[in-house]
């Protein structure tokens, strides 16, 4: 795995944030899961499907946008128990290794950080669709990555016990990041 530059065959996109997002899934009461998304999300990406080590990917996740279809659990994650979006406002992820794993597959290695916390996480990258047209005259492909971290490990500490036993809020969040990239000419 390498962190090289982009090289002279590795094409260059740019997340189109129109048509990206990132979702996440955590366990609520230990016995359902709340899905939530950030749907800002941007950044770019250098492909070389034919040499994937000198791919790389960028990604900037605003944070502030997260969005869970309950106002006040929001303003919560937002506030300092969870993200703390006043001061650390963005998500990002930063390749530092990237490796075929089967057809269209990648495992990408790489820099999360979280609430001002980075941790290496590796993502799958699967469903990497061939370059189409799009109706403007441009390329464009997509692309959709997975992983689960363990929220501790990034600062985001906050729970509550129950009465019953267990906890409020899960360890484990399950992360989904669909991309649609433009290739930048």
């Amino acid at each position: 795995m390498s962190t090289s530059p982009a090289t002279a065959s590795a094409v260059q996109y740019e997340i189109d944030p129109s048509h990206s997002s990132a979702q996440f899934k955590v366990r609520h009461l230990m016995i359902s899961y709340v899905k939530g998304e950030f749907p800002k999300v941007s950044g770019k990406v250098s492909f070389d499907p034919a040499n994937p080590s000198a791919s790389s990917i960028d990604v900037t996740i605003d944070a502030t946008s997260i969005h869970t279809r309950e106002p006040q659990r929001d303003e919560h994650l937002k506030s300092a128990d969870f993200l703390d979006v006043a001061k650390y406002p963005a998500i990002t992820f930063r390749s530092k290794g990237v490796a075929a794993a089967g057809k269209d597959t990648y495992e990408v290695t790489g820099d999360l950080t979280i609430r001002g916390v980075t941790q290496s996480v590796n993502l799958l990258v699967d469903g990497v669709t061939p370059e189409a047209k799009d109706p403007w005259g441009g390329a464009r492909r997509g692309a959709t990555a997975t992983t689960t971290i363990r929220r501790k490990d990034f600062g985001l500490t906050w729970n509550m016990s129950l009465e019953t036993g267990g906890i409020m809020v899960g360890e484990e969040v399950h992360i989904t990041i669909d991309v649609e990239l433009v290739r930048k000419t």
